[in-house]
């Protein structure tokens, strides 16, 4: 994926793993914005009971305003209708959303006559969301 950018603004609740980084510094990404603590609490924690969060994710759209240039990246994962509203703000700011993709791999074991199952998610790549 080619970037014009140096700079990723990270709008999801987890680190970065060490095969995102390496894949992000080889596309020539070298400054990684977390959100600070009070937003990533408030994107971690997006309330399910909310009707509308029209005015909820006011706080991150300041933050990347505030600190976001045309054409930087942002990754953005999350609750379904925040990520919808944060990809919509960065079309219409000319900065470039994305996502991680991922692999499952599952494991099947038996243990103590049961059936267990663990999912491992492997990343694959980032991806650009896309307008139709």
């Amino acid at each position: 994926m080619k970037q014009s950018t140096d700079s990723i603004f990270l709008i999801f609740s987890h680190k970065l793993t060490d095969a995102q980084i390496d894949e992000l510094k080889g596309t020539g990404i070298s400054n990684f914005e977390y959100l600070p603590r009070n937003l990533q609490n408030l994107w971690s924690g997006v309330p399910p009971n909310k009707e509308s969060l029209n005015g909820y994710l006011n706080p991150i759209f300041e933050w990347i305003k505030s600190k976001a240039k045309s054409n930087d990246w942002v990754l953005v994962q999350g609750d379904f209708g925040a990520v919808c509203l944060v990809v919509d703000f960065c079309f219409k700011h000319s900065l470039v959303p994305i996502y991680a993709t991922t692999k499952r791999n599952t494991i099947e074991r038996m243990e103590n006559g049961k059936l267990i199952k663990v999912s491992q998610f492997e990343h694959v790549r980032f991806r650009k969301y896309e307008r139709i």
